[in-house]
């Protein structure tokens, strides 16, 4: 998430559970290095350490890994779907060639550490920044224009890649809403209209109008639903020089169109530039040569393009109201503050909805 929490954890209790919780799993094990962050995000904490130990042959191992924590503080969701998250990516770690961390254990008590978390491998690398926009400043911004381009146009390929798997063939059905309508549209609009009243309890002018428009312009959906990431975008992505080393964040992902993932992709790049007021950066490829790639690499035509932009809009504003709900908790804005309702995402949203039929 784009803004993080405090977060009180004291290291050293925290590598002495490790320690006691990785011996279980691996005899003997020692946990000499852990990194506690200062902040956290809404959505799961990152707790990075290192781990070693004897294998039975008496050879010395070590092994750098990475805890994902659920959140017990502050949910930017109504719903966390943290064990979801995890069962989505162990099958893509051991049956797909989808990059992900490779995924090691989950604990689904709290005992150990407060809250579920699992643990993966430690992927090295960089990640485009959120804080600040990776369009304003950066590494993204000191790389040459082949580099960007190379990194826009492989996560589309895994994008595409995964579109393209079987979500019953993969046993993933797990990831269907069924309570919240039909799968697809209809339960992303239910999901969203209840998340919305959830997250902010002040106006939300812009996004009610673009759930009325959604649900006055809903296109049909023709194809088999696809299992979606949910947060399709180049900032969750770990790349070594172009290359995406490990895709990250699936707790978002979902089963409906594939045209969900790209507009959403296409939108949270457009925030970062025009949302922000700064141009982007040369190298990364325009919406309408991505769509054009992306139905290539796909296989068919790509629908309803316009609808899937609103439906990013929409989705993306109602997560920013929560964050803003979330700063008048946290004390750092007043609470009659307009961010929730007015900031970069809705007044991008406002001017989309403004330029339509």
């Amino acid at each position: 998430m784009p803004v993080p929490v405090p977060d009180q954890r004291d290291p050293e209790v925290t590598r002495r559970a490790l320690t006691r919780w990785l011996a279980g799993r691996l005899p003997g094990a020692r946990v000499p290095r852990i990194e506690t962050p200062e902040t956290s995000g809404f959505s799961s904490e990152t707790l990075i350490f290192d781990a070693a130990w004897t294998a039975p042959d008496g050879t010395a191992r070590h092994e750098p890994l990475v805890a994902r924590v659920a959140p017990s503080r502050y949910q930017v969701f109504p719903e966390p779907r943290f064990a979801e998250q995890y069962r989505l990516m162990r099958v893509l770690d051991e049956r797909t060639g989808v990059p992900v961390p490779p995924i090691r254990w989950y604990e689904p008590s709290d005992e150990p550490l407060g809250a579920p978390f699992f643990v993966m491998g430690r992927v090295d690398g960089r990640v485009p920044t959120d804080m600040p926009p990776y369009h304003m400043d950066g590494w993204v911004t000191e790389v040459a224009e082949e580099e960007r381009a190379a990194m826009w146009w492989s996560t589309l390929e895994i994008l595409a890649e995964l579109h393209r798997l079987d979500p019953d063939d993969l046993g993933l059905g797990f990831l269907d809403q069924p309570e919240w309508g039909g799968t697809g549209l209809d339960q992303r609009l239910n999901y969203y209209e209840h998340y919305l009243h959830w997250a902010y309890d002040g106006p939300q002018e812009t996004a009610l109008r673009a759930l009325d428009w959604l649900r006055a312009h809903r296109p049909g959906e023709p194809d088999a639903p696809r299992v979606l990431w949910g947060d399709a975008r180049i900032g969750n992505v770990i790349f070594r020089k172009g290359v995406p080393a490990a895709v990250l964040d699936w707790e978002n992902a979902v089963l409906g169109a594939p045209e969900e993932d790209l507009a959403w992709f296409l939108f949270l790049d457009r925030h970062h530039s025009e949302g922000i007021g700064v141009p982007r950066l040369p190298g990364f490829p325009s919406a309408a040569e991505t769509t054009r790639r992306y139905s290539g690499l796909l296989g068919r035509p790509v629908r309803d393009m316009e609808f899937y932009e609103v439906l990013s809009g929409f989705k993306f504003a109602v997560i920013m109201s929560r964050i803003g709900q979330a700063m008048i908790d946290f004390g750092w804005i007043e609470p009659d503050d307009a961010f929730p309702h007015d900031n970069n995402c809705t007044r991008l949203l406002d001017r989309i909805l403004g330029g339509l039929a």
